[in-house]
């Protein structure tokens, strides 16, 4: 399962270190380049909303396998997009047939003992927050050497190897909703109502997943220029530093089980705060980012797991619903991070970026600490 969410969720950010190269093909501006990123992020969102809510309804594995076909076939159309406005479109469907983890995330917290979720949740989790680093590395280093499309021609052959393995291995699931897709939608605005820790987790996570893209959207755009100069490979590179701070994330969903989850999210947030603060004051040398990266990287998967592990336990049997309340936010943050980061970088360069990725944290931390408490 950890293996399955760091393979499919690198579909969502092959894109960011390739930003510059993109924009170069089609002769456009940083930030319409940009939105690829973006339209990647919402497309994912509307996978989380619209299908991910199914894994209550459905068998989850003939679910899984179907989204999967359908990543392969977007992911080969977008290496051959003859068009920004092609590639644009695509990548919204590459990123809703992408939300297979989310699915997987909610099976793997159903068939986890009570005491060890946030463990169990942490370890899958590890496997999809490598996966969003990693691919940033890989897809950097192929672009600099193969070109842009080559990057996304590998994600689709990756996708189909990755379907056979499923329909191998992977067990079948009972669903728990006997009920209509209507009604299904209408139990997530119901729970969204009554479930007051459910919406300030969606609230926190989205603003610090925003905090998280502001940062990995306009880092191609800085390095590319001074006083660095550097490619594609080198911002991919960055990924690979960043995917050491996935480590901590079976760390924190263990801490979150013994010392609960509040602990640790109200850690997350300072650490996020921290990393902007390195980024914003040390950011102009290259050790600078790399301390930013790693603290940034930890902060956003430690609130991020210890988020999942307490909503998991609110309804255990609406787990794919709650999860898509949670993940429609988180990305939603996402989406407007990528926007707000190509904005920040055309008007303020880096400094309007770490401020805006700092201010976004703090709210993040002021959301945390006074919405929805008794």
């Amino acid at each position: 399962m950890a293996a399955t969410c760091g393979l499919v969720v690198a579909n969502i950010y092959y894109n960011q270190p390739l930003l510059a190269a993109i924009g170069r093909t089609f002769h456009l501006p940083d930030s319409r380049a940009s939105l690829v990123a973006t339209a990647t992020q919402v497309g994912y969102t509307l996978g989380m909303l619209l299908v991910v809510p199914l894994g209550d309804m459905l068998e989850r594995k003939r679910l899984m396998l179907l989204m999967l076909l359908g990543a392969s076939a977007c992911l080969a159309l977008a290496a051959w997009a003859p068009s920004f406005a092609v590639l644009a479109g695509t990548s919204v469907l590459v990123g809703t047939f992408s939300a297979v983890p989310q699915l997987l995330v909610p099976m793997a917290a159903h068939l986890a003992p009570e005491a060890s979720r946030g463990r169990i949740v942490g370890r899958v989790m590890s496997g999809l927050l490598i996966g969003i680093l990693l691919s940033r590395t890989l897809s950097g280093y192929v672009g600099a050497h193969l070109g842009w499309r080559a990057v996304f021609e590998i994600g689709a052959g990756l996708m189909l190897l990755l379907t056979a393995l499923l329909a191998w291995k992977l067990p079948t699931d009972r669903p728990s909703f006997a009920g209509s897709y209507a009604s299904l939608m209408q139990s997530i605005l119901t729970l969204t109502r009554e479930q007051a820790p459910l919406r300030r987790a969606a609230l926190v996570g989205g603003l610090l997943f925003a905090a998280f893209s502001v940062f990995w959207t306009t880092l191609a755009f800085y390095l590319e220029g001074p006083p660095f100069h550097y490619g594609s490979d080198v911002a991919g590179f960055f990924g690979l530093i960043g995917a050491f701070g996935a480590l901590a994330a079976p760390l924190a969903g263990r801490t979150a089980d013994t010392k609960g989850p509040a602990h640790t999210i109200r850690l997350g947030i300072g650490l996020a705060l921290g990393a902007y603060a390195v980024l914003g004051f040390g950011g102009g040398g290259v050790a600078g980012l790399v301390v930013g990266v790693i603290l940034l990287d930890v902060g956003v998967q430690a609130t991020h797991i210890s988020n999942q592990s307490m909503i998991f336990s609110l309804v255990p049997e609406a787990r794919s619903r709650l999860n898509t309340v949670y993940m429609t936010a988180y990305f939603l943050g996402g989406s407007l991070g990528s926007v707000l980061g190509g904005l920040a970088w055309a008007h303020g360069g880096w400094p309007g970026v770490c401020a805006l990725g700092a201010a976004l944290a703090a709210g993040a931390y002021l959301v945390n600490q006074y919405y929805g408490r008794d």
